[in-house]
């Protein structure tokens, strides 16, 4: 039979990269594991770990460095990095077996608690402590949060963004009943609906605002992650059966250290190591993201989730009606390994 080959994450990125292109500018690099190919091989070889991500953005920095910064390789593990298509979910591809660790929320959790299901993935460190969004004003000027009651604002309609997004403005004394909200799909139509005159504000991660701002079609104005408390935002989630292996104590050693790295790094450093995840965002436009994201002071060394950011995403939640009840902290994280 054919041999089986050791390839690096940078060959692999070389020989059987597929990217999920959106009209934001950025793009995903995601592995082909199609059955033969040369990529293929790393997917029946031990030490591989399959990370699947809800989301591809600058605000998930720690994660894509773990694997762009040379961590994982260091403990001796390749790894595949995937956007979630469009028709799976995160749940499923995870109970499937289909990848190991997913980018996800602890909110995540809840609803399914809600109805019922058991037997939930555990989440074992966290991305973000604070929420990662921004607004950008069509306008330039002088702005306050109440700038927005009787405007049209695009906004993320995902569950947590947008319970995010009404409980930062609600601290900031927004009527947020005045705030007239458009629903214009995925980041990527958004941005396209920004960019083709809908909106007076739009609701985006980075690296989208910055672009935005750099190609001179709007202003940051705020961040949301700054108008409120820190929460349990990102955290990355797997089978309690899978934290158990060495594949994730690897991983957990290569990601502390990435997280370390992240904090003591200048963002041109940062975003010239990750540059490849993001191929068709200038240089700088990156930088800025990533600076921006330090300033706000979305990533921590400390890969723990805290029960007390946990218990803040839980008011937000209940303020926004997206839950009935509290969920027990240990019910939804488990500590991290190692």
């Amino acid at each position: 039979g054919r041999p089986r080959v050791r390839l690096s994450f940078q060959e692999c990125l070389l020989r059987g990269v597929v990217y999920a292109r959106g009209r934001s500018g950025t793009a995903a690099p995601t592995l082909s594991l199609e059955r033969g190919g040369s990529c293929g091989m790393v997917a029946i070889m031990a030490g591989l770990v399959r990370i699947l991500v809800s989301r591809h953005a600058a605000f998930y920095t720690p994660l894509i460095v773990t694997i762009a910064g040379g961590f994982l390789r260091d403990e001796g593990l390749e790894s595949t990095y995937a956007v979630k298509p469009p028709d799976r979910g995160t749940f499923g591809m995870l109970a499937a077996g289909e990848v190991d660790i997913v980018q996800s929320a602890v909110s995540s959790n809840w609803g399914r608690i809600e109805k019922g299901i058991t037997d939930l993935p555990a989440h074992f460190a966290q991305i973000n402590q604070r929420d990662g969004f921004w607004i950008t004003s069509r306008n330039s000027g002088p702005f306050g949060w109440k700038d927005m009651e009787g405007k049209r604002l695009l906004a993320d309609h995902g569950p947590q963004p947008l319970a995010m997004l009404r409980f930062a403005a609600l601290a900031q004394g927004v009527d947020w009943d005045r705030v007239s909200l458009i629903d214009a799909g995925d980041p990527a139509e958004m941005d396209a609906a920004f960019r083709s005159g809908n909106g007076d504000f739009i609701h985006q991660q980075g690296p989208a605002p910055q672009q935005l701002e750099s190609e001179g079609l709007g202003s940051i104005v705020a961040s949301v992650g700054r108008a409120m408390p820190q929460v349990a935002f990102s955290s990355l989630m797997a089978s309690r059966e899978y934290l158990e292996t060495s594949e994730a104590a690897g991983f957990v050693r290569a990601y502390q250290k990435a997280l370390r790295w992240v904090a003591q790094a200048p963002a041109a450093e940062i975003a010239a190591k990750e540059s490849v995840f993001f191929e068709s965002v200038e240089p700088e436009v990156l930088r800025t993201a990533i600076d921006a994201y330090k300033q706000v002071g979305c990533w921590s060394e400390d890969p723990r989730i805290h029960e007390e950011q946990y218990e803040q995403s839980l008011d937000v939640f209940l303020s926004a009606g997206a839950v009935t009840r509290r969920h027990p902290y240990d019910q939804v994280v488990v500590p991290t390994p190692g």
